[in-house]
């Protein structure tokens, strides 16, 4: 479904590769989560992935279709594919709830309705499902600057849903939250990814997370995936090659 070919990404002025050599694919049902130490390559990958870091050399391929040889409009209907949840909720906190939802799905609609904020219907209904699936319908016309980092979280998720994505990435969207709040987001990730049949690709921090959510964990360390395998393979010599330290986790006592 989706393929990462010869993937290198070298930014200008640096001496390293951000990524290298990265061969990977993933497929419908994989719930991946990506660890490594910060400048390790994750948000970088992740990046190639919707199109937003055009690498040094090699292809991404979704469904056999390449998005860096595409044009404007390709690249753009590949993106409606994937709903993105970002670290720092990227959200308008002057906006309510439903108005940040409903900017999802300026992908499929002209500039024209965007700018003037007309939404039919339907739309708007769609919008509310996916408020009420993540458990924020009493908020759905709060400004988003009143709510907690875990409900701005929660409204990131149901604005990459509401674009009908068949991909759902996220780049450490739980490294501004508490433990408990984090866990909490994971299992609704979980639930929304079982539910509709995604292919999930997540940077985490915290590889207690990778553990029990993961179907498959990959390790990046300097640019380079060196570790692609099943939570369970995932054991204290990965954790110290990947973090260049001893695992303290009960989950490798």
């Amino acid at each position: 479904m989706l393929e990462m070919e010869n993937i290198s990404v070298r930014y200008p002025k640096s001496k390293q590769d951000a990524l290298s050599g990265i061969n990977v694919s993933f497929r419908k049902g994989d719930f991946v989560c990506i660890l490594g130490k910060s400048g390790a390559g994750k948000s970088t990958l992740i990046r190639c992935i919707n199109g937003l870091q055009k690498p040094t050399n090699g292809e991404v391929y979704l469904d056999k279709s390449p998005i860096f040889s595409a044009n404007e409009e390709q690249l753009r209907k590949v993106r409606r594919e994937m709903g993105m949840i970002f670290q720092h909720f990227n959200l308008v906190p002057r906006l309510s709830v439903l108005q940040n939802v409903l900017t999802g799905m300026f992908g499929y609609r002209s500039s024209f309705k965007n700018l003037i904020g007309w939404f039919t219907t339907d739309e708007l209904e769609r919008a509310k499902q996916m408020i009420a699936d993540v458990g924020l319908s009493d908020m759905m016309n709060r400004r988003v600057e009143y709510l907690s980092g875990g409900q701005k979280q929660r409204v990131g998720i149901a604005r990459a849903l509401v674009q009908q994505p068949r991909v759902l990435l996220g780049d450490e969207p739980v490294a501004s939250l508490d433990p408990g709040t984090s866990d909490r987001i994971f299992t609704l990730l979980q639930e929304i990814h079982h539910r509709l049949g995604l292919l999930t690709v997540i940077n985490v921090h915290d590889f207690d997370l990778a553990k029990r959510y993961a179907t498959r964990i990959l390790a990046l360390k300097d640019g380079k995936c060196i570790f692609d395998g099943i939570p369970d393979e995932f054991n204290g010599d990965e954790y110290r090659e990947t973090y260049e330290s001893s695992p303290q986790s009960l989950l490798f006592s």
